[in-house]
C-alpha cells in the first residue's frame, strides 16, 4: 500500500491542531510539550512498482540506502522517479496482469530492512557475501539471475559450474495424508468401501460395518459333462450355498459324472461352513465308491449319510462366529440341505435331504420336463396330506420351513434317493431354491433354460442364474448341470426311496 512520507518536522500541535512554526517548543494556543512527541519512524512503506514488491522511490529505493548510484547496480538499472525495472517473475512473461508475484529470494538487492533479498537461505546457512567482480561464485550456492542489463560474470577458464546443496533442491512434496489409503496392519485387509477400516474376522468392516467380497460370493467350475455356478445373490452378504463337481471311472472303464449342491440354513449357526463340508464330503465318497463297483444309488445313499457326519462334526468344533453363537449352539447347530446327481452308464440316480431340487428337461422338448424331487418342506407336507393344493401351500409364509436338513439338531436321518433311465437324452439341473423360486414348476425351468444345454452346460448355468437374479436374486443361486445322452432304444425306469 502507497503511503505519503511524513515531514521531517511538526506543521501543527498535536493536541488542539493550532499551526506550528519552526522552532517551536511549546503550542502557543493550548502549551502543549512539542518534545514529548516522537520523532516520526524511519518506514520505508512498499508499493508495487513493475509488477513485484520493491522499496518506495526517493530515500527508500536500494540506491539510495546503500549509497550506490549510477546507471545501474545490483537492483537493475535505474529509471526516472526512482522507478526499478525488476526481473519477471518465473513462469510468466510479466505482462499479465495482474501482476506475477515474486519470491524474496528470486530478486536481487535488500529489503525494507536491508537484509540481502537473496539472504533467504535454509536455516543454518548464512548468506555468503557478494563475489569478486569476474569471479566464480563459491561452490554449494546459488548464482543470483543477472539483472536485466548487466551481463553475466565470465566464468574462468577451467572452472567447473557449482552445483548446490542437496538440501536446497526442491524437495518432494509428502502423500496427501487425505487421499493416500492407510496401509493396513500385516495380516489384515482394508474395507473396500470406505478404504480406511480394517476388516475383522467375520468380513465386516469395523469402520463403516460394510460386508466384504468373499472368494465364494461368485464360483464357476466346467469339466467335460458338467458345469455348475454359484452367486451370492443381491440380498444376502455372502454366499452360503455350496457345489461339488467331479467325474469317475466305473470298473468298466466308463465314466460317471458327479453333481453335488448344498443350501446352508440361514437361521442355524455357519451355514456357509455347513455346505461346504457336506458337498465335500459327499463328492469324496462317490469318487472312492463308484470306482469300486458300488451301485450308484447306494453310493449316493452313503454319501448323504457321509455328509450329515461332516455337518454334525461342525457342532463341536469352534468356528468364526463360535464364541458369539456359543449359547446357540446346541439348539441351532450348523445346517444345510443336500441334492446330488450320478450319471452312470445309462443311469440316472438323485439323492436329496430338504428343498434342494432336481429337475429333467429333454433336448428335443417334445417329451414333457420333470420334476425328480419332493421337497421336506411344510408346504410339501401339506400338499401330501391333501390339506392343500400346491398353489395355495406354496403361497403360505410357512412354504419354505423345511423338514428334513443335516445337522446335529436334525430329526431322523432319511436320504432320499431315486434312479431313472431316459429314454432321451436331456439335461439334469440339480439346484438351490434360489432359482428354482423363480421357475418353480418344470415347465418354467424348461423355458428358463438355453436350447442348447446339452453343448454349452457352462454358459447355460450362468444364463440360470442370471434368470434367479433378473427375477430378484433374493437367495444365493447355485445350479449344476449335467447333459444325459442314451441310445434311442434305451427305455425302463426305477424308482426307490431308503
Amino acid at each position: 500500500m502507497s503511503q505519503m512520507r511524513q515531514p521531517t518536522a511538526l506543521s501543527r500541535c498535536p493536541s488542539c491542531e493550532e499551526p506550528l512554526e519552526s522552532g517551536d517548543l511549546f503550542c502557543g494556543a493550548c502549551g502543549y510539550d512539542l518534545s514529548a512527541v516522537p520523532p516520526p519512524p524511519q518506514d520505508h512503506p512498499t508499493m508495487v512498482i513493475n509488477g513485484a514488491p520493491a522499496s518506495a522511490a526517493g530515500a527508500a529505493s536500494p540506491e539510495a540506502r546503500t549509497g550506490r548510484t549510477g546507471p545501474s547496480g545490483p537492483s537493475g538499472p535505474a529509471h526516472a522517479g526512482g522507478r526499478v525495472d525488476w526481473p519477471s517473475a518465473a513462469g510468466t512473461d510479466g505482462t499479465a496482469p495482474p501482476a506475477p508475484v515474486h519470491l524474496p529470494g528470486e530478486l536481487p538487492g535488500l529489503d525494507s530492512a536491508g537484509v540481502p533479498l537473496s539472504g533467504h537461505t535454509p536455516a543454518g546457512h548464512l548468506p555468503a557475501p557478494p563475489p569478486a567482480p569476474g569471479a566464480a561464485p563459491p561452490a554449494g550456492d546459488f548464482e543470483l539471475p543477472a539483472p536485466a542489463g548487466v551481463p553475466a560474470p565470465a566464468m574462468p577458464a577451467g572452472a567447473a559450474p557449482s552445483m548446490p546443496h542437496v538440501t536446497d533442491l526442491p524437495q518432494a512434496e509428502p502423500a496427501d495424508p487425505r487421499t493416500a489409503p492407510p496401509a493396513a496392519p500385516s495380516g489384515m485387509k482394508l474395507c473396500v468401501a470406505c478404504r480406511a477400516g480394517h476388516v475383522d474376522t467375520d468380513g465386516y468392516c469395523e469402520n463403516c460395518g460394510h460386508a466384504q467380497p468373499r472368494e465364494r460370493d461368485h464360483l464357476e467350475q466346467e469339466l467335460d459333462a458338467v458345469a455348475a455356478v454359484s452367486d451370492r445373490g443381491l440380498r444376502h452378504h455372502r454366499n452360503e450355498d455350496a457345489f461339488a463337481v467331479s467325474s469317475a471311472a466305473l470298473p468298466d472303464g466308463s465314466p460317471a459324472v458327479i453333481a453335488i449342491v448344498c443350501d446352508g440354513v440361514s437361521s442355524a449357526t455357519r451355514p456357509d461352513e455347513a455346505s461346504a463340508a457336506a458337498s465335500s464330503a459327499a463328492n469324496e465318497v462317490l469318487l472312492a465308491s463308484l470306482p469300486l463297483g458300488t451301485h450308484p444309488q447306494q453310493a449316493m445313499h452313503e454319501a448323504i449319510v457321509a455328509a450329515a457326519e461332516a455337518v454334525n462334526l461342525l457342532a463341536t468344533r469352534p468356528g468364526r462366529d463360535d464364541g458369539r453363537e456359543a449359547a446357540h449352539r446346541a439348539q441351532n447347530a450348523p445346517a444345510c440341505t443336500i441334492v446330488g446327481a450320478v450319471v452312470a452308464s445309462g443311469l440316472l440316480v438323485i439323492g436329496w435331504v430338504g428343498d434342494s431340487r432336481a429337475y429333467w428337461v429333454p433336448d428335443d422338448r417334445t417329451g414333457p420336463p420333470a420334476r425328480l424331487t419332493e421337497d421336506d418342506s411344510w408346504a410339501a407336507q401339506m400338499v401330501a396330506a391333501g390339506l392343500m393344493n400346491e398353489a395355495e401351500a406354496y403361497a403360505d409364509e410357512r412354504a419354505h420351513a423345511i423338514t428334513g436338513w443335516l445337522g446335529a439338531d436334525a430329526y431322523e436321518l432319511e436320504p432320499h434317493t431315486a434312479s431313472f433311465k431316459p429314454d432321451r437324452p436331456g439335461v439334469v439341473v440339480v439346484c438351490t431354491d434360489g432359482l428354482w423360486n423363480y421357475a418353480e414348476s418344470p415347465q418354467e425351468m424348461a423355458r428358463a433354460l438355453p436350447p442348447d444345454a446339452a453343448q454349452q452346460p457352462l454358459r447355460s448355468a450362468q444364463v440360470l442364474v442370471g434368470h434367479a437374479l433378473d427375477g430378484g436374486g433374493h437367495d444365493n443361486v447355485t445350479v449344476a448341470l449335467l447333459p444325459f445322452a442314451v441310445p434311442q432304444q434305451g427305455a425302463g425306469s426305477a424308482y426307490s426311496t431308503a
